[in-house]
């Protein structure tokens, strides 16, 4: 398995051939069902104009989480990813 760094140097050429920015970006994670965590993510992107949604999975034991915005480049996305990574638990998708 790759490192951290290689991965978020893929994902980084990907957007840049992939992406015209500013651009609107979808992030997806699973976390487990827990409010603090909800929230924290919630809080990363606050006041950045973004539309959240999450839905509970059936058993309820974890909440998918989607979060749609306007990001200004391929780094933006990237910082927002690892933010995200420090909350315990999150899958990102």
């Amino acid at each position: 398995m790759g490192s951290e760094k290689e991965f978020y140097k893929r994902l980084k050429e990907e957007l840049n051939n992939t992406t015209t920015w500013p651009s609107s970006y979808l992030y997806k994670f699973i976390v487990p069902t827990d409010t603090d965590k909800i929230s924290q993510i919630e809080d990363i992107f606050d006041n950045r104009g973004a539309v959240i949604s999450s839905k509970k999975s059936s058993n309820g034991k974890y909440t998918s989480i989607s979060v749609q915005l306007i990001m200004q480049s391929a780094d933006d996305v990237i910082e927002k990813y690892r933010e995200v990574g420090k909350v315990e638990g999150v899958i990102s998708l």
